[in-house]
């Protein structure tokens, strides 16, 4: 079924996110799956079946030769998508790459991972398929272990870094695509930064925990239902500081870390985008900047959703009603929040509009703007932080092409 066509989209699908195994092996205490609002992965198969998965690469190919899109990226995501065990694994890579080689369309694996079960076989596998491999990590022994358990109790951080050790070894090390690592304000941000750092990654994403103006972060408790009526950053000097920026003071300590060094020792996504930002250049992350969203998820039973982050906002906010038996792509680009996260700044809000770093930030992550009651036409919980950081990583990159000392930034931040 393909609905009645509206306005073009900005962007076609280029990223699909399959849900091939919807329970984890572990209980982290942040996940935006099993401990946030969305409650649906109770009614969710286990695992995705072979029928589901023919379908779902049926509908990758119809939309990527209708739009003639150069290739697509797969990302096997769950639950813990390792839990497949290799041979299930196997089979589920095996359907999706040679449907999509007979239709001519290239594809790009990747994975995301706790890390726990990256054991020789399951590598192999992934050696085979050519899947980029992301872990989450969270830093220090002790940082890690603090939220990343088993449902026992137990942390998980020495199994982890065993599986990091094997997938950093010959012949599996092409496929170390990198770290994600969410950010703990209890944590010393240069320690936690220097033990990703010692799992040699190519690049590290540092993660902003979930969360919305109805359940905020922690350590934002005091922004509950304080969303702002002005821009964080004005032209004329005015600060007010009542509520301090911790995310920024955090990622502001380990940029310099990382920038300073004499020689880039990995890349950090959130910094490399907020640098191409501030001189103009293209930004490809839904995190910051204002470039529309190319994203689709497909659930274990083949329901196709938005993207999961939206789970903590309410329950069921990632659903579409769409599945990949009775629906193409091309539906959900008919979506109406897919059609407002494809309109750039013109889908933010107000104070948003007004802001003169919007460019850069660009609202933040859809799924941190909401509040009930004004849905998603708000800033980011993370509005002052982001600034801030933002204004800090502007100043050093002028200063630097100026050839001056490190300066201040023109803009002062407002904390809300």
């Amino acid at each position: 079924m393909t609905s009645a066509p509206g306005p073009a989209p900005l962007a076609f699908l280029r990223q699909f996110v399959l849900k091939v195994h919807s329970r984890c092996n572990l209980d982290c205490d942040y996940c935006y799956v099993y401990h946030s609002a969305d409650t649906s992965w109770r009614e969710k198969p286990r695992l995705m079946e072979t029928a589901v998965a023919e379908q779902v690469a049926l509908r990758i190919a119809e939309h990527a030769t209708a739009h003639g899109l150069p290739d697509v990226r797969i990302v096997l995501h769950g639950g813990e998508p390792l839990l497949l065990g290799a041979g299930r694994l196997e089979e589920l890579l095996g359907i999706l790459g040679r449907r999509l080689e007979e239709a001519g369309v290239p594809v790009r694996f990747s994975a995301q991972t706790n890390g726990v079960l990256l054991t020789p076989d399951v590598l192999d596998v992934l050696l085979r398929h050519r899947v980029g491999v992301s872990v989450s990590l969270d830093g220090t022994r002790a940082g890690h272990d603090r939220h990343r358990r088993f449902p026992g109790g137990g942390g998980s951080h020495r199994l982890v870094t065993e599986g990091l050790a094997r997938l950093g070894a010959p012949p599996y090390r092409p496929l170390y695509a990198g770290l994600l690592c969410t950010i703990d304000l209890a944590d010393d941000p240069v320690d936690t930064y220097e033990a990703l750092l010692a799992a040699g990654p190519p690049r590290v994403d540092l993660l902003l925990p979930h969360g919305t103006w109805d359940t905020p972060p922690p350590g934002l408790a005091q922004r509950r239902g304080r969303i702002p009526a002005d821009p964080p950053v004005s032209a004329h000097g005015a600060t007010d500081r009542r509520d301090g920026t911790p995310y920024a003071d955090w990622l502001r300590r380990v940029f310099d870390r990382w920038y300073d060094a004499p020689v880039r020792e990995t890349g950090v996504r959130l910094f490399e985008e907020l640098m191409a930002g501030v001189l103009g250049g293209t930004m490809r992350t839904e995190s910051v900047g204002l470039a529309p969203v190319t994203l689709a998820v497909v659930e274990t039973d083949g329901s196709i959703e938005q993207s999961d982050s939206l789970k903590v906002a309410y329950d069921g906010a990632p659903e579409t009603g769409l599945d990949v038996f009775r629906h193409g792509f091309d539906d959900v680009l008919d979506q109406p929040r897919i059609r407002q996260r494809q309109s750039g700044a013109s889908g933010l809000g107000p104070v948003c509009g007004r802001c003169p770093v919007l460019a850069v930030c660009g609202g933040g992550l859809f799924a941190h703007r909401y509040a009930s009651g004004s849905g998603f036409r708000n800033p980011s919980v993370y509005c002052a932080d982001l600034a801030a950081l933002t204004l800090h990583i502007r100043a050093r990159v002028r200063a630097d092409l100026a050839g001056t000392p490190r300066g201040l930034p023109e803009l002062d931040v407002r904390g809300r």
